[in-house]
C-alpha cells in the first residue's frame, strides 16, 4: 500500500468508524502509549527483559498501532507523509553521505 492510500484509508475509518479524530494532543499522547508498548516488546524479545506469564508479544501488532497513530496525526496536521519522508531521505543522505560508511563502530557485517 502506497503511503498516501494509507493515509486515505485511516481518513475514511475515522470518519466511519471513530467517529471524528482525537484532538492533537491527545493523539500526541496516544502515540507516546503506544511506543511504550512497542518498547516494551523489544526490551524482552531483544534486550535482557523477560516476558512476564501470560504476557502478550504481537510484534507486528504494536508496530501497526504506532503506525496508525502517526497517520492520524499526519492527517489532521496536514502532513503528505510521502513528501516528508522523501525530504528526510534527501536530508539524511546530503548530511550523512559518507559518515556512516567511516564509522568504526558500524564495522561491515
Amino acid at each position: 500500500m502506497e503511503i498516501k492510500a494509507l493515509q486515505e484509508e485511516v481518513d475514511r475509518w475515522i470518519q466511519e468508524v471513530g467517529v471524528r479524530y482525537f484532538n492533537e494532543l491527545t493523539n500526541t499522547a496516544v502515540l507516546m502509549e503506544e511506543v511504550g508498548e512497542l518498547a516494551r516488546i523489544m526490551a524482552r524479545r531483544y534486550g535482557e527483559q523477560s516476558f512476564k506469564p501470560g504476557e502478550e508479544a504481537d510484534l507486528a501488532g504494536e508496530m501497526a498501532d504506532v503506525l496508525f497513530v502517526l497517520v492520524c496525526l499526519a492527517n489532521q496536521t496536514g502532513v503528505d507523509l510521502t513528501e516528508a519522508i522523501h525530504k528526510s531521505l534527501e536530508k539524511k543522505t546530503k548530511r550523512d553521505a559518507q559518515r556512516h560508511k567511516e564509522n568504526p563502530k558500524l564495522g561491515k557485517a
